[in-house]
C-alpha cells in the first residue's frame, strides 16, 4: 500500500541545484536509506518530504490519514521543559493528551489543595483510555531508558547536546506515524544503543526513510537504498552491501553505453569528413543522426574527494601515559590508566555515553590535566585533534580564510607544495564555494572543512573524536583509506562499528568506574570476544536438589559422509569457478558496444562471484575441521 509519493520535485538555492525532477514512492513496510555526498541536498530532500520546506517544482502526494513524523539533524528544544514534556510535544491528539496530562500532574504537585486540577485529571485520564495513550507513556519511558535517559523530570536545558538529540529521537519513535523520517539517528548514541535501535526499527510497522552514515546499520535495517548523485536520484533494491554491487553495475553499464555512443559518433564523423553531400534522404538522415549523437552529453560525474595531509617528522618518543586518573566530583572518568602510544598505533576507544572516552582524548591532547599520573609527550609530536564540535568556526568567515588561518600551503610526503585553495578543491569546495561564508555550508560540509583545517596543520598524531558524525559515506570511505596510509599514530573515539573495523587494530573499552580494558583487533573482534568473556564470568548455578550428574565427555570430531565428499571435491570446484569467472571477465572486456551481451555477462559475473565466496567460506570451515581431526 502506497503511503507517500514524491513526484518530479526540484530544489535550488540561487545557482546551486540540489536535486532536479526527483520521483519515488514509499510503501508500507519500506525501510529506505538515503545516501549521497555532503552538500548534495539529502537533508533538504527530507525537509521537503516532511513539509518543512516547499519544493521549487513538483509535489508530495499522501493520503489524508497518513501521518508523517520527522526527526531533523539538529532538533529544536524547549530548555525549560522536562524530558517527558519535550518528548510529548507534537500535534497528534495522542501527543496533545500526554502533554496536557503531564502539565496537569505538575499543577497538582504545586497546588494539591485545588480540586479543579483533580477534576481535570480525571477527564484527561478518561480521554487517554479512549485513545489508548497509557501504553505510549510507558513506551516513552522504556525507549528513554534504552537511550540512556533515566531522569524523566530533568530540565532539557541542563542536559548535553547528545542527550537532547536522544530525547528527540525517543519523541520521534513513540509518535504514532505511518511514515517516519530520521536524519542521522545514530549520532550521539553508543554501540549498544545503535544495536537496540536496529532491532526496534526492523520490527516497526509503517515506512521508514533515513539518512545515516552507519553502514552496518544500513545493512541490517534498510530494504531499499536511494542515492542523490549530482542532482539525480537512483533507487536500488536491497541493503547497503547490495547497493554497492548494483551501483557498480549501473556505472559499468553507463560507461559501456557512453563508449558505444562515442564509437557511433566516430564512425559518423569519419563519413562526413569524406565529403558526403546531403542530397539524398538517406544522406540527410545520417547527418541528422550525427547531429543528434553529437548533441548528447554524458551524465556529469561528481567530483572525487581526495584527502592529503602535510608531512612532519615523528621521533622515537610519542606519548606515554603513566597511572593517569581523572574524576569529576563523585564521578570517576579514568582510573589508573597506563599506555605507551607507538608510532603506527591504530587505537579505537569505545564505551557507553558519558563513560570518559572524550575525557581521555582531552587528557592526551593536554586540554584537561589528570588528577594524578603523568602524560609525557615527545618533542616532535604534532597533534591534530578532530573534536566532536566544530570549534572556533565563525559563521561569518569565508571558507578559504578559515583554512588560511591554519596555513597557506602544506608540503606532502613526496615534497610537493599544495595551496589552501587546491586542497579545498580536493575536498570538494569549488572556487565559488571557497569565497562563501561558512554559515552557508551544510552540517556535513562544515565537518569536512573542519577536518581539512586539522590536516593543514601537518599532524603526525591524530586524535579523532566521533569523526563519523555528519560525514557522508563517500568521505568516510576515503578517510578510512587515508588513515590506512597515514604514517603517524591514530586514536579514535567512535560508535561507528564499520569505521572501527576498517581503521583500528586494538580496542580500549571503558567498562565501568573509569576502568579501561584492552582488546586486540577491530570492533567485530571485540564484540565476538566480549560475550565469551561474559559467559565465562557468570557465576555457576547453585542447585541443592538431588539429581544424577553426568560428566560431559568431549567427543572426537570427525567428518560426516557429506563433509568428507565435499572436502575431497572443493578444491576442484573452486578452481573450476575461478576459471569460469576469468572467462566471463574476458568476455566483458571484449563485448564492446553489445549492450545485451554485456548485461548478461555482468549478471553471470555477479552470480559466479557469489558462488566463489560461498565455496571459499566452506573451504575455510572444512580445512579447519580437518586440522582439528588430525590433531586428535
Amino acid at each position: 500500500m502506497n503511503l507517500l509519493s514524491v513526484e518530479n520535485i526540484s530544489k535550488s538555492y540561487g545557482e546551486r541545484v540540489l536535486f532536479s525532477r526527483v520521483t519515488f514512492g514509499l510503501d508500507e513496510g519500506d525501510k529506505v536509506g538515503l545516501i549521497g555526498v555532503n552538500g548534495t541536498g539529502k537533508s533538504t530532500l527530507l525537509k521537503v518530504i516532511a513539509g518543512m520546506e516547499q519544493p521549487d517544482n513538483g509535489r508530495i502526494v499522501k493520503g489524508s490519514s497518513v501521518r508523517v513524523e520527522y526527526l531533523p539533524q539538529n532538533p529544536e528544544f524547549d530548555a525549560a521543559a522536562t524530558v517527558l514534556e519535550q518528548i510529548f510535544k507534537g500535534n497528534s491528539p495522542e501527543m496533545r493528551l500526554l502533554t496536557e496530562y503531564e502539565y496537569t500532574l505538575h499543577q497538582i504537585e504545586l497546588r494539591p489543595e485545588e480540586e479543579t486540577w483533580q477534576t481535570r485529571l480525571i477527564t484527561i485520564s478518561q480521554k487517554m483510555d479512549e485513545y489508548n495513550v497509557w501504553q505510549m507513556e510507558s513506551e516513552a519511558k522504556i525507549i528513554l531508558t534504552k537511550l540512556g535517559i533515566t531522569d524523566f523530570t530533568a530540565r532539557v536545558g541542563s542536559l548535553s547536546g547528545g542527550q537532547r538529540k536522544r530525547i528527540s529521537l525517543a519523541g520521534a519513535l513513540i509518535s504514532p506515524a505511518d511514515v517516519l523520517i530520521l536524519d542521522e539517528p545514530t549520532n550521539h548514541i553508543d554501540n549498544d544503543m545503535v544495536m537496540w535501535l536496529e532491532e526496534y526499527l526492523s520490527k516497526r510497522k509503517g515506512a521508514l526513510l533515513m539518512i545515516t552514515h552507519d553502514r552496518y546499520f544500513l545493512d541490517r535495517v534498510a530494504s531499499r537504498m536511494i542515492e542523490l548523485d549530482t542532482g539525480s536520484l537512483y533507487s536500488y533494491a536491497g541493503n547497503y552491501s547490495q547497493f554497492l554491487e548494483l551501483k557498480l553495475e549501473r556505472e559499468e553499464i553507463e560507461e559501456s553505453m557512453e563508449s558505444k555512443r562515442k564509437n557511433l559518433l566516430r564512425n559518423e564523423l569519419a563519413w562526413i569528413r569524406r565529403g558526403a553531400q546531403a542530397r539524398s534522404t538517406k544522406q540527410k538522415a545520417r547527418i541528422d543522426r550525427f547531429e543528434e549523437l553529437n548533441a548528447q552529453t554524458p551524465k556529469e560525474k561528481g567530483e572525487k574527494l581526495e584527502i592529503q595531509a602535510g608531512s612532519s617528522r615523528l621521533g622515537r618518543k610519542i606519548i606515554e601515559l603513566t597511572n593517569v586518573s581523572k574524576s569529576f566530583g563523585d564521578y570517576r572518568a579514568v582510573k589508573d590508566f597506563s599506555y605507551i602510544i607507538l608510532r603506527e598505533d591504530r587505537v579505537g576507544i569505545i564505551g557507553p555515553n558519558g563513560s570518559g572516552k572524550s575525557t581521555l582524548l582531552n587528557i592526551i591532547a593536554g586540554q584537561i590535566s589528570p588528577d594524578s599520573g603523568l602524560v609525557d609527550i615527545g618533542q616532535t609530536v604534532k597533534l591534530g585533534y578532530f573534536s566532536q564540535e566544530n570549534k572556533e568556526m565563525d559563521g561569518n568567515l569565508r571558507v578559504i580564510d578559515y583554512i588560511k588561518e591554519e596555513a597557506n600551503f602544506i608540503t606532502t610526503a613526496d615534497g610537493r607544495e599544495i595551496s589552501a585553495s587546491q586542497l579545498l578543491e580536493q575536498f570538494l569546495f569549488s572556487p565559488a564555494l571557497q569565497w562563501s561564508p561558512i554559515s552557508k555550508l551544510s552540517g556535513g560540509e562544515k565537518r569536512r572543512l573542519y577536518l581539512l583545517r586539522i590536516l593543514m596543520g601537518s599532524p603526525n598524531v591524530l586524535l579523532l573524536d566521533e569523526p563519523t558524525n555528519d560525514l557522508d559515506i563517500t568521505t568516510l570511505t576515503i578517510l578510512e583509506d587515508f588513515l590506512e596510509s597515514f604514517s603517524g599514530a591514530v586514536i579514535i573515539v567512535s560508535h561507528d562499528r564499520y569505521f572501527l573495523d576498517r581503521t583500528v587494530e586494538k580496542i580500549f573499552a571503558f567498562e565501568g568506574n573509569g576502568g579501561i580494558t584492552q582488546y586486540p583487533g577491530g570492533y567485530s573482534d571485540y564484540n565476538a570476544k566480549r560475550p565469551a568473556e561474559a559467559e565465562t564470568d557468570k557465576p555457576k548455578r547453585s542447585d541443592s536438589s538431588p539429581r544424577m550428574v553426568y560428566a560431559e565427555v568431549a567427543r572426537p570430531r570427525k567428518f560426516t559422509f557429506k563433509e568428507q565428499r565435499e572436502y575431497e571435491e572443493i578444491d576442484n570446484k573452486i578452481a573450476e569457478t575461478e576459471n569460469q569467472l576469468t572467462a566471463v571477465q574476458q568476455g566483458i572486456n571484449t563485448a564492446g558496444s553489445n549492450f545485451e551481451l554485456l548485461q548478461k555477462l555482468t549478471e553471470e559475473e555477479a552470480r559466479l562471484k557469489e558462488t566463489l565466496d560461498q565455496l571459499l567460506e566452506r573451504w575455510t570451515y572444512l580445512y579447519e575441521l580437518a586440522e582439528q581431526i588430525n590433531v586428535q
